[in-house]
């Protein structure tokens, strides 16, 4: 079963289209990357699956049932821009005021779980405004949790966080479908952390999505090249343009081939021009890139 099927949606605000005509298709269990430009429907999409906005048209498939369906708007957690929390209030008060808003039984040991689940079960005591921003994504994340959603719906989570911060995150992230089976839709802009965990994919622009894939897609339709380095750079970039359609330097400084058979051939055809290559590697290009190149693509 999918987790969400949304076919055709638009969305108008006023004179402006926000969203045309998309279509997104999120598996039961996946943890989905939705990528997109500022602006491109991302935000508009996530609110309307949550139900905090109404669609223009188009139609919007939670587990099978329309998202308006009381059960299954239940089975959703969302977090988008930031958890409401009261400052001056601890974690663990904050945690307990939204169990109560949300009439959860057993209040207290389903705010223990969650705070465990996201890696606060030692921070309960602080203030809110005495956090550090991961662990105010991630007690929002906790908060979204509550009544044990089936679908989790984040909207840049792990934007401004730093290295330790996105490692939790992930670790997060992966706990929740994994050990308890909860599908998460998140959006994001550090394409390389998204990459570590995302199962699918998903890309937008400007209000239409264009390409929805699996990681192992991912994987497959992302191009090999051959990255080298020489005493000469110049020289060998020019050579090497003469031999092959796509070469360029990246920014850690070795020129990339992206269209050699073998390494090989490569070294072969420089040392026949009287240039040695110092170092020589073959590698893929990763979501980032290929995110870059689909959006050239459509320009």
């Amino acid at each position: 079963m999918n987790a969400i099927e949304i076919r055709n949606l638009s969305k108008n605000f006023g004179q402006k289209q926000a969203l045309s005509g998309l279509n997104m298709t999120v598996p039961a269990g996946a943890i989905y990357g939705f990528i997109g430009e500022n602006g491109s429907g991302k935000s508009t999409t996530e609110k309307i699956i949550c139900g905090l906005i109404h669609p223009s048209g188009g139609t919007v498939r939670l587990f099978g049932k329309d998202y308006t369906d009381a059960d299954v708007r239940a089975k959703v957690g969302v977090l988008i821009e930031a958890p409401g929390c009261f400052q001056n209030y601890s974690v663990w008060n904050n945690m307990m005021l939204q169990a109560v808003n949300l009439s959860i039984p057993n209040a207290e040991e389903e705010v223990v779980k969650v705070l465990k689940m996201v890696r606060m079960e030692g921070t309960a005591s602080n203030k809110y405004k005495n956090c550090s921003l991961g662990m105010k994504q991630r007690i929002g994340i906790a908060m979204a949790l509550l009544g044990h959603p089936t679908l989790l719906v984040l909207d840049e989570p792990i934007n401004g966080l730093d290295a330790d911060d996105m490692r939790i995150m992930r670790e997060v992230l992966v706990d929740i479908t994994k050990n308890y089976h909860c599908t998460v839709v998140v959006s994001s802009h550090i394409l390389g952390e998204l990459e570590k965990i995302a199962t699918h994919y998903g890309i937008v622009r400007g209000g239409k999505m264009i390409k929805e894939m699996t990681a192992e897609e991912l994987e497959s339709g992302c191009r090999t090249y051959v990255a080298l380095q020489t005493g000469d750079m110049n020289r060998t970039k020019a050579l090497l343009a003469c031999k092959y359609s796509r070469v360029e330097e990246d920014e850690s400084g070795y020129l990339r081939v992206y269209d050699a058979k073998e390494p090989e051939e490569i070294v072969t055809y420089l040392y026949e021009n009287s240039i040695l290559v110092s170092e020589i590697k073959t590698a893929k290009i990763g979501l980032e890139e290929y995110y870059i190149d689909l959006m050239k693509e459509g320009r």
